[in-house]
């Protein structure tokens, strides 16, 4: 990965020991790290400076990581976001996704373990996916054209960079229309570290996807599930 800077990441987290933690293990990395211990400072540093990666508690006093997240993603910024959270049932991981994160890490977790995600999510955003076969080009999807180039969604005079998930998942359907593509593959092709993921994560990003593309996303025309195996695209006129 050739950058012209240390990436530079945001940090929030309420508790002092692990923020204090977590911020010296990831500059002993070659990472540039701003902390805060809330939403509200957040927003503040925000303000002015964009991070490459935001670290972001789920328990934060206050406004909590979730509510932060629903904001950054209501405005269309799609900033990669790592969620940090104690909870262990699936609902809040899945709630998290859900809300536009990008990756999430259950406590206790090891700094060692969150530097993997960080440079994972970095080289998805920067386009070191899976070397999946993708065509080249500008795909008709409805009222919409999906740009490899961009990779965005376009719709008249309206213009949506997707996040690295959601790229990466289309890309793999566009490639392989009118063939069913299995969860695991999808998951494999989406996240580059090669980590276990949730089929559910896989399942809360199509469901995204469709939000985007689809006219009816309950009845789903383009992006259509095939039960027990995975999800297909089907081509305009297919």
């Amino acid at each position: 990965m050739t950058t012209l800077h240390p990436p530079h990441l945001f940090l929030v987290e309420d508790d002092p020991a692990l923020r204090e933690m977590l911020a010296a293990y990831l500059i002993r990395q070659g990472l540039g790290v701003t902390t805060q211990p809330s939403a509200e400072g957040f927003f503040a540093a925000f303000a002015l400076q964009r991070p490459d990666v935001l670290i972001l508690d789920v328990g934060l006093p206050g406004m909590d990581g979730l509510e932060v997240c629903r904001l950054l993603r209501a405005r269309a910024d799609r900033l990669p976001i790592i969620l940090l959270t104690a909870r262990s049932e699936e609902v809040d991981r899945v709630l998290g996704l859900e809300m536009g994160a990008d990756d999430y890490l259950s406590k206790p977790f090891s700094a060692r373990e969150l530097v993997a995600r960080v440079r994972a999510i970095m080289r998805r955003a920067q386009g070191v996916l899976h070397e999946a076969a993708t065509p080249a080009g500008t795909v008709r999807i409805g009222e919409h054209a999906f740009s490899l180039e961009t990779r965005s969604l376009v719709k008249g005079n309206a213009f949506k960079v997707l996040n690295p998930v959601e790229f990466a998942l289309l890309a793999e359907l566009v490639s392989n229309a009118n063939v069913p593509v299995d969860r695991n593959r999808l998951a494999e092709v989406s996240h580059a570290d090669n980590r276990e993921v949730m089929p559910r994560a896989v399942d809360v990003a199509i469901m995204r996807l469709r939000k985007l593309i689809e006219p009816f996303p309950a009845q789903p025309r383009y992006i259509r599930t095939i039960r027990g195996q995975g999800y297909v695209f089907v081509p305009q006129g297919a």
